[in-house]
Order: C-alpha cells, then structure tokens, then sequence
C-alpha cells in the first residue's frame, strides 16, 4: 500500500475500533447511572456522549439535555444542582441548598435532587454504573456462547515433560474445576493458569467414570501477547483442539448461556483482582496495566485478526464483529472494577463517602471532601500516566508510525 493510502487508512483501523469498544462501554456505564436515577425521581440536567462543545443536542419531554460533544472519549450524566465534582456537601451547606432550591422552585422541590435522596439510593445510583458494566459483560458472553458454543474443557493432549504430565493429567482428562473455579470450557483453564505460575493449583477431574484430584504447578513462560510483545504468564502444557464433528464444542440452551455469561463475568472479576494482588506483591509485573493507548492498539489488532479470520467480505465481517463484541465484553469487566476502587471522583469513591455517612449519620465535612476530591484526582492522574507510560514502553505504534513513510 502507498504511503498516502496507508495515511487515509490510519483512522479506519486506528480510530474507529478503539472509539466502537470504548464509547460503548462508556455510554453503557453512564447510562446506569441515568436508569437508577430516573427509577427514583432525580432530576437530570443533561446525558453527554462525549466531552466539549456539543456536535448534536435535544430535549426530551421531562427536560433532559442529550448531546453528542466533539471529543468523543467518554461521557457523562449531570444531575440537577452539581457543580462540580464534589457536589455532596456537609450538613450546614446542604440546608442552605434546600432553602435555596425551595426560594426559586418552591415546597418540595429539593425532594428530587439527588442530594436530598434517601442514602440507600443515592448509593444505588453510584453503583449502577459499574454494574451495567458487568451486566454488560455477562449479556455479551451469554449471547456469544448461544450463538457459537463454547471448547469443552477436555484435555487433547499433553506437552512431554510439562508441568501438567509431572501432575498426571492425560489426554481425555475433562477438568471439572480449578482451585476451587468450576470449569465449564477450555477458555476459563486458560484464565486462570495464565496468573498461577509457580502456584501449585489443585484439579478435580474426570476420567472416564472415575473422579480425581490432583495438583499441578503452571511453569513461568514468555509468550508473545496479540501485540508481539513480552508476557511472563502461567502455563501447563495442555493441549485443547476442539473439534465440532467429534463433540468438542458443545451448546447451550438459552437459561444456560445466561448462567455462563455471569459466571464468566465473575471470573473475569476474580481473575483481575487476583493478578492485581500478585502484581502488588511483587509476584506479577505491572506490564499488563494499560491505558488508552494499548486499548487502541488492542482494538486495532483484534479487529484486524476478526478480518483475516476468513475469507469472504461476510465471513470477514462476522469475524471483526465477533472480536470487537467479545472485546468489550472483555474491557468492560476491568471499567467496571475500576469504577469501583474507594478513590474520589470514581464510583467506589461516593460509595466511600456514603458509607461514612452511613456510620456517622452526617455527610464527611465539606472541606475533607474537597481535600479528598484533590487527592483522588491527583491519584487517578498518575495511574493514568503509569498506565500510558507502560503503553509508550512497549507500544508499537511508533514502529508503525515511523513506518509510514518510509
């Protein structure tokens, strides 16, 4: 491809996978938090898709602003009455606010504030975000494993003198649990190997009629990632080839398929806040944190192999769908466990502050939360550049960049 052709194509295969998976992610996100509200009677000002001046606006019936902004990289819900970020104040200001909202809007106005909601639903409202997420997630897998099925979690073979023929695992073997993970398909193994290596692991397997336990220990092995770089991960030495005609894959009933979209939804979850624990131990790398940076790169790259997964523009076109769809159902479990640590300005940060005042029976005092507020941003804006510093450390997009025209 020419230099020029290659430029004009940079955000078709760039941009517009990395804007697919994240901005609906986030526009799910928000739109819990939009859905709990409105349940309970909060007045809502404006719901954005993405940031800036707005691109498209209009009004609904009950008064709410929706709008597309300019940079569209995330998004948000205004209630009524926020003003910034720290929009809970203490005792003393919250009775000035209802004097004020009662002056202008009269009796019993203040009531569909958030502010003024009962604590239980403000802390609902907070949460809800982060669990569309994770209902997300679990619609997405569910309706993945009815459409396509899913590997049976058989052993096809076994890696002469590897971790899993020292442990006595044989070809034929259907692993039925994993450190006390129940096993439905050969992807949920893999999950939970990959962050176990050098952890001895014990397996409840079937053979034949026969049930055994055993225990094996996942050797450390570098492995090359979807984006060609370096990746300590856990590994036994099974071998999984599902074959269709010979009952490897198997299929599910619509009641099961959801079952199995929340179940893996959950392992997801546990397997993220199980890395995270080795990794702040000292046991993992940190390199597999990233930001919006290795989103992009995995989007484009997962979107890449969804096309040259067949051969026909159709075939082609269901393989892009099918990665970018799993991808988000993938990302959207890690957006919905970080909305969800205790830092101010997240999700899990309010739910902090309520459960304070769930305790005291008064909101944290106004100035400790600006404070908080301070803090937490200052927080999150070093995360984000750890994140987008491991991106820089390891990213090829300058190899591609550089590339480009030469």
């Amino acid at each position: 491809m020419s230099p020029i052709l290659h430029f004009l194509a940079l955000p078709l295969v760039w941009i517009a996978p990395f804007l697919v998976v994240m901005m609906t992610i986030v526009v799910v996100h928000e739109f819990g938090h939009f859905f709990a509200a409105r349940c309970f009677g909060v007045a809502i000002d404006r719901f954005s898709i993405g940031f800036g001046r707005a691109l498209v606006s209009w009004r609904d019936k009950s008064g709410v602003e929706w709008r597309i902004g300019w940079a569209p990289f995330g998004g948000y819900v205004q209630f009524s009455g926020d003003e910034n970020v720290a929009s809970v104040p203490d005792q003393n200001d919250l009775e000035a606010l209802r004097a004020d909202i009662v002056s202008r809007e009269g009796p019993g106005a203040a009531d569909k504030y958030l502010v003024f909601k009962p604590l239980w639903q403000r802390a609902v409202v907070a949460a809800a975000g982060p669990f569309a997420n994770f209902v997300l997630s679990s619609v997405i897998f569910a309706l993945l494993v009815l459409t396509v099925g899913e590997p049976s979690a058989r052993i096809d073979g076994i890696s002469p003198g590897s971790p899993a023929a020292a442990a006595g695992l044989k070809a034929g073997d259907i692993i039925e649990s994993v450190a006390g993970h129940g096993i439905t398909s050969f992807s949920d193994l893999e999950q939970i190997v990959t962050v176990r290596a050098n952890v001895p692991l014990t397996m409840t397997i079937k053979r034949g009629a026969a049930e055994l336990t055993l225990t094996a220990t996942p050797a450390a092995a570098t492995v090359k990632d979807i984006l060609g770089r370096d990746e300590v991960v856990g590994q036994l030495g099974v071998i999984n080839m599902p074959s269709r005609a010979a009952g490897g894959w198997r299929r599910v009933n619509p009641l099961e398929a959801a079952g199995l979209g929340v179940a893996r939804t959950v392992q997801m979850a546990d397997t993220t806040f199980y890395y995270l624990g080795r990794a702040i131990r000292g046991q993992m790398s940190f390199d597999q944190l990233g930001g919006p940076l290795r989103t992009a790169q995995l989007s484009h790259a997962i979107a890449t192999a969804g096309v040259q997964s067949g051969d026909t523009l159709s075939e082609r076109a269901l393989g892009l769908g099918f990665n970018l769809v799993n991808m988000i159902a993938m990302i959207s479990v890690g957006v919905g466990i970080f909305n969800l640590l205790p830092i101010p300005v997240l999700d899990g940060g309010h739910l902090a502050f309520y459960a304070y005042e769930a305790v005291a029976r008064r909101p944290l005092n106004a100035a400790v939360q600006a404070v908080s507020y301070r803090v937490g941003l200052a927080l999150l804006l070093g995360l984000m550049l750890f994140a987008t510093t491991n991106d820089l450390r390891h990213s090829s997009v300058f190899h591609f960049l550089g590339g480009l025209f030469s």
